[in-house]
């Protein structure tokens, strides 16, 4: 018997959905949207907490890894596979696990939440050491692979954080910064890939987009380190560097394309 009220598993404010017409069923969606922005707020000191503390490690050399199966896990490898391009970090830095592996992102894997000794076993091969953080994500706040991997590196001296949406679950009890969002009821019943979901790709922007800022990674508010893999990008850093340098158009693209990021272009021609 569980000695908390799992919110995540309360009955929908709304009933017989079915019966609701288009407009009324995204009108409601949208009504319940509208509260997650005010839950995530309250959590702000905890993401506080763990985004000073995650700084201090990745400075020593640290990493960040996501851990979480289902929807929780597709969404830390999401916001995972976006550092790269986005701040120009390599991918082994911000890495995102899930439970059954990379199949599980597209398919199920029958099971494979329920294995409490696997995501350590997972962290163990990428070398996982003390500097680095390991962040849970579980809606539910009861996911055995998630509360195994979280327990194991909390006992071998890693920093460990939590985001889920259901207060006092055993998840929040096992780390050391718990992030627990009350979203509240799904729209539809049990449904956390909705407002818990969404609470948690919030969470998960607020993490990694403060640390890049506060590593150097953004200068002014510019992504100054992005990989410039398409046009759109490339025109993008170029008017970040005419921005910056006050030089024409033709000359910041060029300075851009021979030096491969904003940053290393303006460092270049300020020399």
């Amino acid at each position: 018997m569980l000695d908390y009220t799992k919110v995540t598993e309360t009955s929908s404010n709304y009933t017989d959905l079915e019966l609701m017409n288009t407009s009324t069923i995204l009108t409601s969606m949208n009504n319940e949207d509208k509260k997650i922005a005010d839950a995530v707020a309250l959590c702000i000191p905890e993401i506080t907490k763990l985004v000073d503390a995650l700084t201090e490690r990745f400075n020593k050399g640290g990493r960040l890894f996501y851990i979480g199966a289902g929807t929780s896990g597709r969404l830390g490898i999401l916001d995972a596979s976006e550092i790269p391009p986005t701040f120009g970090l390599p991918h082994t830095k911000v890495i995102g696990i899930i439970a059954g592996g990379d199949t599980a992102i597209r398919l199920p894997v029958e099971n494979a939440e329920d294995n409490k000794e696997q995501a350590w076993k997972d962290l163990q091969a990428y070398g996982i050491n003390q500097n680095d953080t390991v962040v849970g994500i579980a809606a539910s706040g009861t996911t055995p692979y998630v509360i195994g991997g979280v327990t194991r590196a909390k006992e071998n001296g890693l920093l460990t954080a939590c985001i889920t949406n259901n207060p006092g679950s055993p998840l929040t009890k096992a780390v050391e910064i718990a992030i627990a969002v009350m979203v509240g009821p799904e729209f539809v019943t049990g449904s956390t890939r909705m407002k818990s979901g969404t609470s948690q790709k919030l969470v998960l922007n607020m993490i990694s987009t403060a640390l890049m800022i506060k590593i150097g990674r953004v200068k002014g508010n510019k992504m100054v380190n992005m990989q410039l893999s398409n046009d759109k990008l490339v025109d993008r850093g170029a008017r970040y560097v005419v921005e910056e340098l006050n030089i024409p158009y033709t000359e910041a693209e060029t300075l851009l394309k021979k030096y491969g990021s904003v940053k290393k272009a303006v460092e270049s021609y300020k020399k």
